[in-house]
């Protein structure tokens, strides 16, 4: 008798520890943001000028249409050497290095948010 009652209790012991290691599964990707990062890339482009959003650059594609590329970040050390936030140097070619970061966000309904953010990190004249 105390054997049979040592056996269930046993099992449901077992059972209980069995079960508690389950837990629900926590989808990341719904509540949190996934960053690409792309660095030191390099494109050569003419300044177009300063705007409220960022720094405007003009370069021709490989399908020979010009493309207006838009830095939204700029080093310290690169406004330091080059002051984009003047007109002094519009039409200027330069060879830019930067870094390219997509963020992408979901809201609670599922939908995906992209958002691009280009930072240059070296300028030089071309």
């Amino acid at each position: 008798m105390k054997t049979k009652k040592l056996v269930l209790l046993s099992g449901l012991l077992l059972s209980l520890f069995m079960l508690s290691g389950y837990t629900t599964a926590i989808n990341y990707e719904d509540s949190f943001s996934v960053l690409e990062a792309q660095n030191g890339l390099v494109v050569f482009a003419t300044f177009d000028g300063h705007e409220d959003y960022g720094y405007n650059f003009v370069t021709k594609g490989k399908d020979d249409e010009e493309h207006t590329l838009t830095f939204q970040k700029v080093e310290e050390t690169v406004l330091k050497a080059f002051n984009l936030n003047s007109d002094d140097l519009v039409g200027t070619k330069f060879k830019i290095t930067f870094n390219k970061e997509i963020k992408v966000t979901k809201d609670a309904d599922g939908y995906e948010d992209e958002e691009e953010i280009n930072t240059i990190t070296n300028l030089e004249k071309a």
